[in-house]
């Protein structure tokens, strides 16, 4: 529940869209957190942590996706939103807004090691296959249902009206807090990179 790049891109996606485009942000948060749900449970997480080279290239590759993202919504900043009640108008919307809340999740790889941690610390030692089963779409559900709130709040009246007000600094402040995670992400990675060589 802490803000961090997807909290932006699903309230961003709810205020500048329709309620429907919040939701499918919600969506492919949840498929995200899905996935690595799912990675994690595979114990494929071992893999970043012992491949350490995959790790670096995953943080490098994401932090550069969230640092395009961020400069996307920097720039456009000053671009007029388009409200349309038409549905022809907003077509696709909602798979383009679960494409983009989809990616920004994945392109964090820290979350399948946290996940992964997470299950480690609470998991017994040999968890029942069941239990394996039922993770995954746990987390799905629970990633849905927290960004579901996020979107139904941002998309109501009273923040839309604020955030068309205040569009110009609001997008840069996103933008700028998108990038600089992206770029925090990456220095993580480069930083692993040279303590490696160095090593």
């Amino acid at each position: 529940m802490s803000p961090g790049p997807s909290f932006v891109v699903v309230s961003r996606i709810a205020v500048a869209g329709e309620r429907t485009d919040g939701l499918a942000a919600a969506i492919g948060m949840g498929i995200g957190g899905f996935i690595f749900a799912t990675i994690a449970v595979a114990g494929l997480t071992a893999l970043l942590v012992q491949v350490a080279w995959l790790d670096i290239f995953l943080r490098i590759a994401g932090g550069a996706y969230l640092l395009w993202i961020g400069i996307k919504i920097w720039r456009g900043a000053h671009e007029p939103v388009e409200i349309a009640g038409d549905a022809s108008a907003r077509a696709g919307s909602f798979w383009r807004a679960l494409r983009r809340a989809l990616l920004v999740q994945l392109a964090n790889p820290k979350t399948a090691i946290f996940y992964a941690s997470m299950f480690a610390a609470m998991l017994p030692a040999s968890p029942p296959l069941w239990m394996l089963l039922v993770l995954p779409p746990l987390l799905f559900l629970n990633e849905f249902a927290w960004y579901a709130i996020v979107a139904f709040a941002f998309s109501a009246n009273r923040p839309r009206s604020a955030y068309l007000s205040t569009k110009h600094w609001i997008d840069r402040a996103a933008g700028a807090v998108v990038g600089a995670l992206g770029l925090k992400l990456m220095w993580e990675g480069m930083a692993a990179a040279r303590r490696g060589f160095a090593g």
